[in-house]
């Protein structure tokens, strides 16, 4: 009896353990589609951004003098931020996403 109830205890660890390996690797997919998604308006003028985008949410002025444009949706009620940094030549220069899938 002690026996059956290793092999059970064993068995639905693997099950855990490979259910957290899946949901893993689907999030690092989604955060890679979306890295993707953002990266092509690296080197693309602020318009193209609000083009697609529209008008930021916020707008600010960071440590280095770069303008950030934020802007910050929700989706099944969490929310999602994603600011990208501007340059003086209005040239998006960087980006960072949080919370979105």
């Amino acid at each position: 009896m002690r026996n059956f109830k290793f092999i059970i205890l064993t068995i639905f660890l693997s099950f855990i353990i490979s259910g957290c390996q899946t949901i893993k690797n689907k999030t690092d997919a989604i955060v890679e589609k979306e890295n993707q998604t953002l990266s092509k308006y690296i080197g693309k003028s602020t318009n193209i951004l609000k083009m697609d985008l529209g008008n930021p949410n916020e707008d600010f002025k960071n440590e280095k003098g770069n303008l950030v444009l934020v802007y910050n949706t929700k989706k099944y009620g969490i929310p999602c931020e994603r600011r990208f940094e501007i340059n003086s030549n209005s040239t998006v220069i960087g980006f960072v996403s949080n919370g979105c899938f």
